[in-house]
């Protein structure tokens, strides 16, 4: 289960945990999210990117003693996410896990995967107790 904070609250995120082995997260278009009319606002697709790395991440350590910190965050902006297209979507890929750095690649789109609204790519320093 996915306890969700007040950002990501804000934002109106849901996550489902039943499709393929990442959790997939969703965004719908609301007034909380609006950048210039019509679409989502950069900073929320941020957001929602950040929120699928850091539980994917999560779910892999698989230990709430681990402290994740980010030390590099790069987002793409692809295109833009507008209304007309519905609810908006992200899955991260862990692509290395060690026992300090963690690097994940995030993808968010709208209606087909395969054409992404918004990419990112997020190094995690793991601090161990």
């Amino acid at each position: 289960m996915t306890i969700m904070p007040p950002y990501g609250t804000l934002l109106g995120l849901t996550v489902d945990r039943t499709i393929g082995d990442a959790p997939r997260f969703a965004m719908p278009f609301h007034e909380d999210v609006v950048g210039r009319p019509g679409y989502l606002h950069g900073g929320a697709i941020a957001g929602l990117l950040e929120f699928a790395a850091f539980t994917t991440l999560s779910d892999a350590i698989g230990d709430d003693t681990v402290v994740m910190k980010p030390v590099t965050v790069t987002v793409d902006y692809l295109r833009g996410a507008g209304e007309s297209r519905g609810d908006t979507h992200a899955e991260a890929i862990i692509e290395r896990l060690g026992n300090r750095i963690a690097n994940v690649d995030v993808i968010a789109w709208q209606t087909d995967r395969e054409r992404p609204v918004a990419t990112a790519r997020i190094n995690f320093l793991l601090d161990r107790p």
